[in-house]
């Protein structure tokens, strides 16, 4: 079975939005949550660790929020990804899934102007943010996902562990995988496009 083109994609702009409009909910629940980055984008691949400072306009604090496919595959038993040679005799034509990755980065406490480390303070409320970020964007996934997509109860889906990143140039974030199966089509005759 064939992936309508834009499926991937439409999937990724859908993860982005549920996961920013999540971070910005945290921000009225949680006392000093910064909420969604104003830099949030959907990227073609790893994000670059260089937008966890930039600045913003307006209410919107810095950051970086975004949404990548790290791959797809086909599936007869998802999420495994199908071994079996396709062609020939296969039956069924397996389902086609996609792997995203949301990453959210931030500044990171770091040494003072005098070369003195953080306080536990700094540490303590950077940890509070990665932490809610963590469960932010896992419950975001779990509550959005069954609303995306043709199906009335929206895609299957497999939520694997979310992790903090280490600390890299000043930055520290969060990363959290997910693996979608994507609604299939009829493969299209020649000359048409899915």
């Amino acid at each position: 079975m064939a992936v309508r083109l834009l499926a991937v994609h439409e999937l990724a702009e859908a993860v982005l939005g549920c996961v920013c409009a999540a971070l910005e909910d945290a921000a009225g629940t949680v006392e000093d949550h910064p909420g969604c980055p104003c830099r949030a984008c959907v990227v073609p691949g790893p994000p670059a660790w260089d937008g966890c400072n930039d600045p913003c306009s307006g209410d919107k604090v810095g950051g970086q929020l975004t949404v990548h496919v790290a791959r797809t595959f086909a599936t007869s038993t998802f999420p495994a990804e199908e071994r079996a040679v396709q062609g020939g005799r296969n039956c069924l034509p397996p389902t086609i899934a996609a792997e995203l990755v949301v990453t959210l980065l931030r500044c990171a406490p770091t040494l003072d102007s005098g070369g003195c480390p953080p306080s536990c303070e700094e540490l303590d409320a950077a940890a509070q943010v990665v932490n809610v970020d963590l469960a932010v964007i896992a419950n975001a996934l779990l509550c959005c996902l069954p609303t995306t997509g043709p199906r009335r109860r929206g895609p299957q889906f497999y939520l694997s562990g979310g992790r903090v990143l280490e600390e890299q140039g000043g930055c520290m974030g969060v990363e959290q995988k997910v693996i979608v199966a994507l609604s299939s089509c009829a493969c299209p005759e020649e000359g048409e496009s899915p």
